[in-house]
């Protein structure tokens, strides 16, 4: 059984930051590639950012690029989301998710556990 657990969101005002967190427990964390989706009311979940197993290759949607940054320590089985120039469009729920595939890694449907979520609100 694999948890995935998030930390970090919160209420951030318009050109803020947050740093999420997930940590991840009861697989060889670098076996998987970890992404970010997040999901707002009303809308489907949508890709973030993702980094492969070794941390060697980063992909990032285009409403993260220059924005978000993320990175893992797999010794720690950790990885994070620092996202910086938050925008009120960033407001959602922000979930972590590993993906034992080979990639590309952008779609909710080749990630094998997501974590609870964690509430990202950017007030303007």
């Amino acid at each position: 059984q694999v948890q995935l657990v998030e930390s970090g969101g919160g209420l951030v005002h318009a050109g803020g930051s947050l740093r999420l967190s997930c940590a991840a427990s009861g697989h060889t964390f670098s076996n998987y590639a970890m992404g970010w989706f997040r999901q707002a009311p009303g809308n489907v979940r949508e890709f973030v950012i993702v980094i492969s197993g070794n941390g060697g290759s980063t992909y990032y949607a285009d409403s993260a690029k220059a924005r978000f940054t993320i990175s893992r320590d797999n010794a720690k089985n950790t990885v994070s989301l620092q996202m910086n120039s938050l925008k009120p469009e960033d407001t959602a729920v922000y979930y972590c998710a590993a993906a034992w595939s080979t990639g590309p890694w952008g779609r909710p449907v080749e990630y094998d556990y997501w974590g609870q979520g964690t509430r990202v609100t950017v007030a303007s």
